[in-house]
């Protein structure tokens, strides 16, 4: 690729404008999730732990809150859940409880700690996505305009 690069033989299928149009957008969601990091760290919890918190306080109600379904919602493997969990009940954010059903599945549920500071973060996050969003959707509606 770079030998054709440096004789001038392009073979590109998408504009400068189209490769703008997305890195415009890669900039605003980084942009926005890095707020949502840097929320979570401020209140002493990894990103990862905060999105397993929300994760787990955004399941549906017909799903049960298993580890294998966290570790679904979160595309991450079932034993990086584990230490995620492990840590979390460490803090006094989350309690683990073998399911009723199923003796294998280990069920999480958010403690009241678990509540509050996921409360926090969530509260920072609406506020910031009123300031935040316009610039995220305008970006996203050039990339459909396309």
């Amino acid at each position: 690729m770079a030998q054709r690069a440096r004789r001038g033989i392009t073979s590109r299928i998408f504009s400068q404008s189209e490769y703008e149009k997305l890195a415009e957008f890669r900039y605003q969601l980084a942009r926005f999730l890095r707020r949502r990091k840097d929320a979570a760290r401020a209140e002493g919890l990894q990103p990862q732990q905060y999105e397993l918190l929300l994760a787990l306080a955004g399941m549906p109600e017909q799903k049960p809150p298993t580890i294998k379904e966290v570790a679904a919602q979160l595309r991450l493997e079932h034993h990086t859940v584990v230490e995620l969990a492990d840590r979390l009940q460490e803090q006094g954010f989350i309690t683990r409880a073998s399911s009723s059903k199923d003796g294998r599945a280990v069920l999480l549920e958010l403690t009241r700690a678990g509540h509050k500071v996921l409360d926090r973060i969530v509260r920072y996050s609406f506020a910031q996505l009123r300031e935040e969003a316009p610039a995220l959707i305008r970006s996203l509606g050039r990339i459909l305009q396309s």
